[in-house]
């Protein structure tokens, strides 16, 4: 009768397994999810940003005092949809006069000179908070200034809004769509390929199992060395994604104004978890299936 396998007879006889080639795909197949990520985190941030960047103009009735003006600013500065700065809300006042010089920038012409006198009204100009930006909470915020004392109109770019916010919407979705897949994909390739690899040693674990081991002192081994790989495989493609990162940040570096470094660190981690985490459940699925064939089917 053969001899009971001991833990340092399973180690060398586990020697002959593909272990470089199963980090190698495991990482190949992480990087491929962590790039879509890091476009999932930028683009993200780039709607945000948009967001972030539109304003309401708020037109004052002609001729207010400096004390209505300075009410209507405290006023303005304590709604929830005005989006703040280092504690401050964003509010910026601009004149009519101001208003005027920057019309006469943009068209060349002075209209004060034909028309004798200024049209313009003085405004406040409101930085609006990203999730208020949605068309049902603007005409909120539109009913809500309205009513203020000393407000003449409320104006914002309506069709703006609403061609952002669908756009918007509409790419989220195509690509949480496609990550979906492609996670799918991944964990697949990855499963399949943790199965390959060890049906080199579906013999040696038949083997064990004929000599009275236990199954979980059979798969200790396998599970160890596949969480191994899978946090080594991980540790890998989030260093692959950080310099591929770094190296677009110097190529293109507009795109620093999109790094994101908390969902960046979620998705550098979740990586590394997701490669640990179908290293193992992978590699303890194949073992099962192979304990529970018969001989015929082994060969």
């Amino acid at each position: 009768m053969a001899a009971p396998s001991t833990p340092h007879t399973r180690k060398k006889k586990l020697g002959s397994y593909p272990t470089l080639l199963v980090v190698f795909s495991i990482t190949l197949a992480l990087v491929v999810i962590g790039l879509f990520g890091l476009l999932l985190v930028h683009a993200q941030k780039l709607s945000e940003v948009v967001r972030e960047n539109l304003e309401v103009q708020v037109y004052l009735d002609r001729d207010l005092p400096e004390t209505e003006l300075l009410r209507l600013q405290q006023d303005l500065g304590q709604q929830a949809f005005v989006a703040e700065r280092n504690g401050k809300p964003q509010i910026r006042f601009v004149s009519k006069e101001e208003g005027a010089r920057q019309l006469l920038q943009s068209t060349g012409e002075d209209f004060r000179q034909f028309l004798g006198d200024n049209p313009l009204r003085d405004a406040y100009v409101l930085k609006i908070k990203p999730e208020f930006t949605d068309t049902m909470h603007l005409r909120q915020l539109n009913r809500s200034i309205s009513t203020q004392r000393g407000v003449f109109e409320v104006q914002y770019p309506q069709d703006l809004f609403a061609s952002i916010n669908n756009n918007l919407t509409r790419v989220s979705l195509v690509l949480l769509g496609f990550a979906a897949v492609l996670v799918l994909v991944v964990v697949i390739l990855i499963n399949n390929t943790i199965k390959l690899a060890l049906f080199s040693q579906r013999f040696l674990i038949r083997s064990m199992q004929l000599v009275g081991a236990t199954r979980l002192f059979i798969q200790q081994p396998f599970l160890r060395r596949a969480t191994w790989q899978g946090l080594a495989s991980g540790v890998l493609a989030a260093l692959i994604l950080i310099a591929l990162l770094q190296y677009a940040y110097l190529e293109v570096e507009p795109l620093r104004l999109l790094r994101d470094d908390l969902r960046l660190g979620l998705l550098l981690l979740g990586v590394v978890v997701l490669g640990v985490v179908i290293g193992f459940f992978s590699s303890a699925r194949a073992v099962h299936k192979y304990l529970q064939m018969s001989l015929d089917d082994l060969y």
